[in-house]
């Protein structure tokens, strides 16, 4: 099945719909903005291999260089700037593509080599630190922007250096004696490499991608040792002496590589990492057939990884990552809403990370659950790293705010890869609304997975099929499909787990669900090319796990996870810790226009359902001798009777500007 980054083109998205609006924003304003910081902080210059003064800043987390990174940030930028132009055109965007593609090209060396710090900074240290040092991360994202320039500007100006790149990383690593027995510390060369086969059909780029997802975590792959300890061993590290992201001695864990990845029985450590490879893993399976048949312990391992992550490991909001320290996953159903409470990370790369391993593992079974974390991280966990004008970002998706973390969004970051990841999800969503497939005999097949009012145009048997949906989603749940097909098609439409069985499709169908799945057969189709599917879009309450321990419950409508915001609530002090929700309490809902930002979206307002702990009650209470609680009902009286709590949708927080105090939170108290 073909990647998000290629069907996309296939996919027209009305620029009035909600995600339409966010893709204009982001070309508008994000693509330039991101362009503005690259070259004011050096990095878009950083491939003419000049030293620059940051070179000698010292380690913010050691043992990694701040500039870093900074290969694949401009690898990103390059690579959604590429795909928004094949939307919209600009002239400005298009000229610093090409000078950025000929800075990398003579940056590369004589042996096809193409790495910033390692050529300017410590040239002597290639392949060193392959556990922390991220060179072959870098170089994933370097496949991926040669791979996007080559599909907008269809010329092998980016891609041929990268494959003379890619050529000596397959001479290097491999399981040959004479080769290194490594891996990346970071994943995304792996899934990188599998798109380049892709487009290449050159076995040596997936036989590199499987031995890097294969070998990892081999406790004797090097000279009888673990790989990263051998490596370590060879620099002379200090034993002793670990990086402030490691929660302990030996935490392999940390990278997704403490066993082999058919051993691990729960996903561990920092999360970006592990969905990144887990996301490889999925198109490797896609791609070998032995790999990934009955009882193949490859597939048993990414189910049960997968299982373990939502089941055990997610946010209301489809975050990930409850552990500031290692950006990773907490131990099962250890998820804090604050860092006061303990935790809460939820990188929005990590929450990419969830939409793209969804996507795959869709590929692999076609089953809901799989779109309904996609859905619910988009809106979400990814939505809401960037502010609705695209010029500010959030790195971290906390569901609370606290003293020293309030609720706020920055320019840009030292460690900036969550802008530009962003970027590039804009530039292709498309691709993650639907899948097709046309089998011999001109029939065909398409697979619905998300909303939004958009087309889908593709070719079967010389007959061109065309598929339109149009609605107002997320806000509204009427979504009309038109089918102009003169070919066998068959439509299968995504019905979330949310709607439960409060859906209806207009004409009737008898079809019933398969996997979450509605069953359009092309009898059904031809005779009703025009149908309406209505979706339940009304709040409702949800909460976490009891195993969690968090008394607490949260509004929802549709995919949309919802918050409050102290701009809304000026008695509020406290990020919301002492404030109670009675879930009983009556809705109403309105769709409004924010005169600040001017974004649209629901508002949601509980009336009368708000009230306060008596902290200072709270305050003189000690353990044992005196236990106060709200289920006791030892409330503050308010003296207007109980206030009415705003919400807005969790992604538009930290957005209005005038009276902001950073206070926000998902989840509050019960009060019954």
């Amino acid at each position: 099945m073909a990647n998000p980054q290629i069907s996309y083109l296939e996919t027209t998205i009305d620029d009035s719909t909600w995600v339409g609006r966010k893709r204009q924003v982001t070309f508008e304003n994000t693509l330039l903005v991101q362009l503005k910081v690259l070259k004011e902080t050096g990095r878009y210059d950083a491939f003419k291999l000049k030293w620059h003064p940051s070179y000698n800043d010292p380690k913010n987390t050691w043992p990694v260089p701040n500039h870093l990174f900074w290969d694949s940030d401009v690898a990103k930028w390059i690579e959604g700037a590429c795909y928004l132009l094949q939307w919209r055109k600009n002239s400005e965007v298009e000229a610093a593509i090409h000078e950025l593609v000929d800075m990398i090209r003579s940056a590369q060396q004589s042996d096809g080599y193409l790495n910033i710090h390692f050529t300017v900074v410590e040239p002597d240290k290639r392949f060193s630190n392959l556990r922390d040092l991220h060179e072959l991360y870098n170089a994933g994202h370097l496949i991926e922007a040669a791979l996007a320039h080559a599909q907008l500007f269809q010329t092998p100006a980016l891609l041929s250096p990268i494959l003379a790149y890619v050529d000596l990383l397959a001479s290097k690593f491999g399981p040959a004696p004479s080769q290194t027995h490594g891996y990346p510390g970071h994943p995304e060369i792996e899934l990188a490499l599998l798109r380049l086969y892709k487009h290449t059909h050159d076995s040596k780029h997936l036989d590199l991608a499987r031995y890097f997802l294969t070998e990892r975590g081999n406790p004797a792959g090097e000279n009888g040792g673990h790989y990263f300890e051998i490596e370590a061993e060879r620099r002379g590290d200090d034993p002793n002496a670990r990086p402030a992201y490691w929660a302990g001695r030996r935490a392999l864990w940390y990278y997704q590589a403490h066993v082999p990845l058919v051993q691990q029985g729960s996903i561990e450590g920092h999360s970006v990492r592990a969905t990144y490879l887990l996301t490889a893993l999925a198109d490797l399976l896609t791609l070998d057939e032995s790999l990934r048949g009955p009882g193949s312990e490859y597939r048993v391992a990414l189910t049960r990884l997968w299982e373990n992550m939502t089941a055990k490991k997610m946010y209301l909001t489809g975050g990930i990552g409850a552990m500031a320290q290692y950006e990773g996953f907490g131990v099962e159903y250890f998820l804090p809403q604050a860092s006061d409470e303990g935790g809460c990370y939820a990188e929005t790369c990590a929450g990419i990370g969830v939409m793209m391993l969804a996507e795959r593992m869709l590929q692999l079974d076609l089953r809901g659950e799989y779109t309904d974390v996609m859905e619910l991280a988009f809106y979400n966990a990814v939505m809401g790293g960037m502010s609705v004008s695209g010029k500010e970002f959030s790195y971290e998706n906390q569901l609370a705010s606290s003293p020293g973390m309030e609720c706020r969004r920055e320019e840009w970051f030292t460690c900036a890869c969550c802008p530009p990841n962003v970027l590039r999800l804009m530039g292709y969503f498309g691709g993650y609304l639907w899948t097709k497939k046309v089998s011999e005999g001109e029939r065909v097949e398409v697979n619905v997975h998300m909303y939004q009012s958009a087309t889908l145009r593709f070719e079967a048997g010389g007959q061109e099929v065309v598929l339109s949906m149009k609605g107002n989603y997320p806000w509204e749940g009427r979504i009309e499909f038109e089918l102009q097909s003169k070919v066998e098609t068959t439509v299968r439409l995504h019905i979330p787990g949310w709607a439960e069985d409060n859906w209806s499709i207009t004409p009737t169908s008898s079809s019933e669900l398969t996997t979450g799945y509605l069953l359009l057969e092309p009898s059904f189709t031809k005779s009703n090319p025009i149908f309406t599917l209505n979706l339940p879009l009304r709040s409702r309450i949800i909460s976490p796990h009891p195993y969690t321990n968090q008394p607490t419950v949260a509004l929802a409508r549709g995919p949309m996870v919802y918050c409050i915001e102290s701009q809304d609530h000026p008695w509020v002090t406290d990020h919301f810790k002492s404030t109670l929700f009675n879930p009983s309490a009556p809705r109403t809902e309105e769709f409004v226009t924010d005169e600040e930002t001017q974004e649209q979206y629901v508002r949601l307002t509980a009336h009368g359902a708000g009230s306060v702990l008596d902290t200072e009650r709270l305050d003189e209470a000690r353990p044992v001798v005196e236990g106060l609680a709200a289920e006791e009902g030892r409330v503050v009286d308010m003296g207007r009777g109980r206030r009415d709590l705003v919400f807005v949708p969790f992604y538009f927080r930290a957005n209005r500007k005038a009276g902001k105090r950073g206070q926000m939170r998902v989840g509050l108290r019960r009060w019954t």
